[in-house]
């Protein structure tokens, strides 16, 4: 039994230490044994079913803030890529940017750079700097890389560490189910499961410093999370709240990373 237990954690050992990525500006290693191309051409399959099963808005003004601020932010990744000499990590991203009629205060992006917003959430935006705020947080998610990192834990965890494609063909199930917890799509495409705290301060941390370098204010992450933060009352409350904790503790976090991000700020 000893020898059993010895040789499962020399592989598994073998597996992290062989498998570590680092995430952009915060430096943190994170486990990762699936490929960014199965990730990305996984997302993208997932990405063009929900835009057929989903309705795209028709209000022409809102639809082009949407593209317009991803735009800006998605350039703004490149740049800081480029100037980091890291801009072979962006290879595949098929940028995307897209405004759905859904009443729901939703929003996210799919690996690659596929993005949705909801057309709820445009009331407690309220402009430009509002989206920028989501646009980032949400495109920090995917630049971090985090749903591949628990897709990555969970193909360990459940799977011993099999390729996403050799997976997919040998256990499909059980891949859907892991692809479902990691990135929240399949028969609830675009509802994401929580992300954990250390993921939601990452993507904090990232978001606010691009939306920075796009040239959008910081700052105004203050405001659209006490905006978000009432939303919290009645016995639903939003989608994008029960992944996007609001709260005093994350803005107070948000004051802290602010000083960073205003570095990077130019009017």
């Amino acid at each position: 039994m000893k020898t059993y237990v010895k040789t499962i954690c020399i592989i598994f050992l073998s597996i992290f230490s062989i498998s570590c990525s680092i995430v952009p500006i915060t430096g943190r290693s994170q486990l990762s044994i699936i490929p960014a191309s199965e990730i990305m051409s996984a997302s993208y399959q997932q990405y063009d079913q929900f835009l057929k099963e989903n309705k795209l808005s028709n209000d022409k003004q809102n639809s082009f803030m949407i593209k317009n601020v991803g735009s800006r932010i998605q350039k703004a990744v490149e740049q800081y890529f480029a100037q980091q000499k890291l801009s072979n990590q962006l290879d595949g991203y098929q940028w995307e940017f897209n405004l759905i009629e859904n009443n729901e205060i939703n929003a996210w992006c799919m690996p690659g750079g596929k993005v949705v917003f909801y057309s709820g959430i445009l009331p407690v935006c309220e402009n430009d700097l509002g989206v920028a705020v989501v646009m980032g947080h949400e495109i920090a998610h995917a630049i971090a890389e985090h749903g591949a990192e628990r897709m990555s834990q969970g193909l360990v965890a459940q799977l011993g560490g099999m390729g996403l494609s050799i997976a997919l063909k040998d256990k499909p199930q059980e891949t859907q189910q892991l692809w479902m917890t990691a990135f929240g799509v399949g028969t609830q495409l675009g509802v994401m499961l929580p992300f954990s705290r250390l993921h939601e301060n990452e993507a904090d941390h990232l978001g606010l410093i691009f939306m920075a370098i796009a040239g959008y204010n910081p700052q105004g992450a203050i405001d659209f999370w006490k905006r978000m933060a009432t939303k919290k009352s009645g016995s639903a409350p939003p989608e994008f709240l029960s992944t996007h904790p609001s709260d005093e503790t994350r803005i107070e976090n948000l004051r802290e990373l602010l000083p960073d991000a205003l570095k990077y700020y130019k009017k």
